[in-house]
């Protein structure tokens, strides 16, 4: 088979309707568009209401509040400590195991059981996870977040002269 021997399932395909011929075929003369009027002569943009404010105009958009300031935690549960048989947990040591991406803030949920004493190192802790890990015999640091926290100061420069 070459590629000049290709050609659509029959039936599948359906030549154009050629309107505006002349009035011996169907859609002669006015072509389909009725008589007189804008929609005849030219076209008409799509949702156009005749000048009258259109819909995708009156309805209310751009809802909602995208916060700026807002960390985005990858979470990792007790049960998935207690199994990646670690005894120094931190996010280094769970992205050489392929648990976090390389450069996530990781959280530590307290999802299932932990059986053994860990060092965990995370830059967040759930109150549950945190006691859990103390409550094995095992101990919690919480790492600084990479970036400078909060909102930037109300005295800033570009605020001043105005």
């Amino acid at each position: 088979m070459k590629i000049h021997d290709l050609k659509p399932a029959p039936g599948s395909t359906k030549r154009a309707k050629r309107k505006g011929r002349g009035i011996g075929g169907h859609g002669g003369k006015t072509a389909g568009r009725g008589s007189k009027g804008q929609r005849a002569r030219n076209t008409v943009r799509v949702g156009f209401e005749g000048g009258q404010m259109p819909l995708h105009k009156r309805v209310p958009k751009l809802r909602g509040f995208n916060n700026p300031f807002r960390i985005e935690y990858h979470a990792v549960n007790l049960d998935t400590i207690n199994d990646c048989g670690l005894s120094d947990v931190s996010p280094e040591a769970l992205f050489e195991q392929g648990l976090v991406g390389k450069n996530d803030l990781v959280k530590v949920l307290g999802r299932g059981e932990i059986s053994r004493a860990v060092t965990v190192k995370a830059h967040a802790f759930s109150e549950s996870a945190a006691s859990a890990i103390e409550g094995a015999g095992g101990t919690v640091e919480r790492l600084p977040l990479p970036f400078k926290q909060g909102r930037p100061a109300a005295n800033g420069s570009a605020h001043q002269n105005r």
